[in-house]
């Protein structure tokens, strides 16, 4: 197989929204977690997500793979609408990767084995092709040495590669973080951000929940600000940072940057 067809093939950005959320409420029973979400994300766009605890910012992008279902307004990911029917379901997971705060990788499995297990189970490909793959993948996060091991012989940061590693394994077209380097010592946060950086110049599509403003300067076309379960204020990272227009932002922002 040559190197250029491991690549997941990463188009042009385009005017061509590939999420949109339309509506959008959800209700942890009487809390009413999002209210009226409204986000198109065009193909190889860049978001930041951000905004106190308890924003909303982790249920939202949950909500784009079905983790958490949304009770009203639809959601429509690469033209396929996010209902309860499992099919559609699988389909949009196996296009959409994801990495959480917890590294949640196998414990009793090599990291070779965990990068292997979801094309070979998923996609049904053949071991050599499934280790091929990984391999490839461990070496874009930087970590290709570290295959033998297993998770809890590795640092924090090496194991959150990992997992970026293991998401990218599946090809997705679209990438989501959920406070990525938010369990990580200090140390650990740049090596994490490093790679995450690599990948938003690759052209892949990423929605990012994190507080790292630094990443979301660097790395973002849109910032977005949610606070009470709303989308509260969203612009370009120049203009969110040095020129935000609602209070609630401009609270926020004074809060973290000083």
């Amino acid at each position: 197989m040559s190197d250029t067809s491991l690549q997941s093939a990463q188009p042009e950005r385009s005017g061509e929204p590939v999420i949109q959320m339309q509506g959008v409420n959800k209700w942890f029973g009487q809390f009413h977690v999002l209210k009226d979400i409204d986000l198109s994300v065009t193909q190889g766009e860049r978001i930041v997500l951000c905004g106190p605890s308890g924003s909303g910012k982790s249920t939202t992008i949950r909500c784009l793979n079905r983790l958490e279902e949304h009770q009203q307004g639809r959601i429509v990911i690469n033209g396929v609408e996010l209902t309860n029917d499992l099919k559609q379901i699988e389909a949009i997971r196996s296009e959409v990767g994801m990495v959480f705060q917890h590294f949640n990788l196998f414990p009793h499995l090599t990291v070779l084995q965990n990068c292997m297990l979801a094309p070979m189970w998923v996609r049904k490909l053949p071991r050599h092709q499934a280790e091929e793959i990984a391999m490839h993948y461990l070496e874009r996060v930087r970590i290709p040495e570290q295959a033998g091991k297993f998770p809890g012989q590795l640092s924090g940061g090496q194991q959150q590669r990992v997992a970026i590693a293991r998401a990218l394994c599946m090809k997705p077209k679209i990438m989501l973080f959920d406070e990525p380097t938010s369990a990580l010592d200090p140390e650990m946060v740049k090596e994490v951000l490093d790679t995450m950086i690599g990948l938003a110049e690759s052209g892949m599509t990423m929605l990012c929940v994190t507080h790292e403003m630094g990443f979301a300067r660097t790395v973002a076309d849109r910032v977005i600000f949610m606070d009470r379960g709303e989308i509260v204020e969203q612009a370009d990272p120049e203009t969110f940072f040095t020129r935000p227009s609602n209070e609630r932002t401009k609270l926020f922002l004074s809060q973290i940057l000083h």
